[in-house]
C-alpha cells in the first residue's frame, strides 16, 4: 500500500470525520487500520488480530460512526470489552472520533458503578454501548437495554474474554441481537476458542493479521552441551537460577523424563508440575489453569500432552531434551517471543544428541550459538516461587456465577481488596478459580469464606 492510500483521506468516510481526524493529528493510518478499514466501510465481517495499542479503536470506531443514524436514539452498536479499563478507555477514544459529529451519545455499562444511573441514562436513549459483558447482561435481563437495532457488534480483545470466562455470557448477550448485523472480533492471539468463536457468529470474516503469532528473530535461541545425560538435572536448575524467568516449560521427549524432571525439581523446592499422556482430564485442566493463571512458575511437559497449549507471555521455553522432529523444536519455540516480546529458547544438548542438533541447524539454516554453563552466574537461593495462588469456589455456570461477581466480592466495599491483584478467573459448571496475588490471598480467602456471591455463602478452597 503506497504512502497516499495509507492516508484517511483515501477512505470513503464522512468529510466530518476526515476533518476531526486531521485536527486530531491522525496523519496516515496504522498497519492494522489501512487493513481493516476498507471491509469495515464495506460492511464486511471481520475477525483481525492486533494487540493494544496498535490503532484498533479508531478501525472499528470509524466503521460505527460512519454509518451511524444520529437522528435514531435507539442502540446502534455494541462493544464487548474484559475489563472496565478498557471499556472506559474505549469510550473516551470513540468520543473524540465522533466530536466533529452533533449529539453523538455513548454510554458505558460495566459493574464497579451503580446500575441506577445506567438504567437513567438509557432512558434517554445511546447511539453506542460500550460495555463488560456481565453489566451489559444485567441490562438485557432488565429490559433496560435493547440491542433488536444495532448494526455493528465488536468483541475487542476477545481472547481476554475467552480467558477471564466471559464466553457464556457473550453468547447469551448474541440470542438479543439481530442476525443480521456486522461482527467485528479483535484478539492479540488466535487460541483454539476464538476460531471457533468466529466461526460461530461470522459469516465470511476478513481475516487480518498485522505481526506474525511469533517472530523467531524475537527469541533468543541457545545451545547448551552437557557431557552427559546424567548432567542434565544440574545443568537444568543453573539456567532456571541464571536466567530466573518468571514462567517456564520446560519439554521433555517422553513421559517418563517428564516424571523424572518434575520430581527432581520439587525435591529441590521448586514450584513444578508435570503435564503427561497419564494425567486425566479433570487434572490435566487443573495443572493449566494454575499454570496460566501464575499459580505455578514452571511447567514440565511432553510434546503430546502440550499439544494446542496457549499461553500468553512465556518468558522462556527450555529443551531438556531436542526434539526428534526440528518442526516440533519450532513450535515449541514459538510459543514464547510472542505479540512483540523478547522470548528466550535454550536447549541442553548431550553428546548423544549431536546429530540431532546438526540436522536442526540444518533444518534452520543457522547455527544455534553455544552457551557456557560454567560461565552462567546462578542463585542457588532462586527457587521460582510464584506469585499467585488460586481459590477454588464450588459454584460455576450452573448457579449463575458469573467472574464480574467473583471481582465484586473480592474488590466491592470501602475495603474491597485492589483489583490489581486479582489475577485470571475460571468459571466452570459447578465450580470456578480465581488467582489471587500471594500478599492478599488470606483476605482473599476470608472476604469469600465469609461473604455471599450471588446472594449466597459458598465453600472456598486453596488449590494445591
Amino acid at each position: 500500500m503506497s504512502e497516499s492510500e495509507h492516508a484517511f483521506s483515501a477512505l470513503p468516510l464522512l468529510p466530518a470525520l476526515l476533518d476531526n481526524l486531521e485536527s486530531l493529528g491522525f496523519e496516515r493510518m496504522t498497519p492494522i487500520q489501512a487493513q481493516s478499514l476498507p471491509g469495515v466501510l464495506a460492511g464486511r465481517d471481520l475477525i483481525a488480530k492486533a494487540k493494544t495499542g496498535s490503532g484498533k479503536t479508531a478501525a472499528f470506531g470509524l466503521g460505527i460512526l460512519q454509518k451511524l443514524n444520529i437522528a435514531f436514539f435507539g442502540a446502534q452498536a455494541l462493544v464487548l470489552c474484559p475489563t472496565r479499563e478498557l471499556a472506559d478507555q474505549v469510550t473516551k477514544e470513540i468520543r473524540r472520533l465522533a466530536r466533529s459529529l452533533p449529539h453523538v451519545k455513548v454510554v458505558t455499562l460495566t459493574g464497579g458503578s451503580p446500575i441506577g444511573p445506567q438504567v437513567g441514562s438509557l432512558e434517554h436513549g445511546g447511539h453506542i454501548i460500550v460495555g463488560t459483558p456481565g453489566r451489559v447482561l444485567d441490562h438485557l435481563n432488565r429490559q433496560s437495554l435493547d440491542l433488536r437495532q444495532i448494526h455493528t457488534l465488536v468483541l475487542d480483545e476477545a481472547d481476554r474474554m475467552l480467558d477471564m470466562g466471559f464466553m457464556a455470557e457473550v453468547e447469551e448477550i448474541l440470542g438479543f441481537c439481530p442476525r443480521t448485523r456486522q461482527t467485528l472480533l479483535f484478539s492479540a492471539t488466535y487460541p483454539e476458542g476464538i476460531a471457533e468463536l468466529s466461526a460461530a457468529i461470522q459469516r465470511e470474516p476478513l481475516e487480518i493479521s498485522v505481526e506474525a503469532t511469533h517472530d523467531q528473530a524475537a527469541i533468543e535461541q541457545l545451545a547448551f552441551p552437557v557431557e552427559d545425560e546424567g548432567d542434565k538435572p544440574a545443568a537444568l536448575k543453573k539456567l532456571l537460577g541464571h536466567y530466573r524467568p518468571e514462567s517456564v516449560v520446560i519439554f521433555c521427549n517422553t513421559k517418563v523424563d517428564c516424571q523424572k524432571v518434575t520430581a527432581d525439581l520439587q525435591g529441590s523446592g521448586y514450584e513444578a508440575m508435570a503435564l503427561n499422556g497419564d494425567l486425566e482430564q479433570r487434572d490435566r485442566e487443573l495443572v493449566l489453569l494454575r499454570f496460566t493463571n501464575r499459580s505455578v512458575p514452571i511447567l514440565v511437559a511432553t510434546d503430546v500432552a502440550a499439544r494446542g497449549l496457549d499461553i500468553k507471555e512465556l518468558a522462556c521455553v527450555i529443551n531438556y531434551e531436542l526434539a526428534h522432529d526440528p518442526e516440533v523444536y519450532v513450535h515449541r519455540i514459538g510459543r514464547t517471543g510472542r505479540a512483540g516480546a523478547k522470548g528466550l529458547a535454550l536447549s541442553l544438548v548431550s553428546p548423544a544428541q549431536h546429530a540431532r542438533l546438526v540436522h536442526l541447524q540444518a533444518y534452520l539454516e543457522l547455527d544455534l550459538p553455544k552457551g557456557r554453563l560454567d560461565a552462567l552466574k546462578a542463585d542457588a537461593q532462586h527457587k521460582m516461587a510464584s506469585t499467585m495462588v488460586t481459590l477454588g469456589i464450588e459454584a460455576g455456570r450452573k448457579q449463575k456465577i458469573r467472574p464480574g461477581d467473583i471481582l465484586g466480592a473480592l474488590t466491592g466495599g470501602e475495603i474491597g481488596l485492589p483489583a490489581v491483584l486479582i489475577g485470571k478467573i475460571d468459571i466452570g459448571d459447578n465450580q470456578s478459580f480465581v488467582a489471587v496475588d500471594k500478599s492478599i490471598v488470606d483476605k482473599a480467602f476470608k472476604r469469600l469464606q465469609n461473604g455471599k456471591i450471588k446472594g449466597k455463602s459458598w465453600r472456598i478452597r486453596w488449590v494445591k
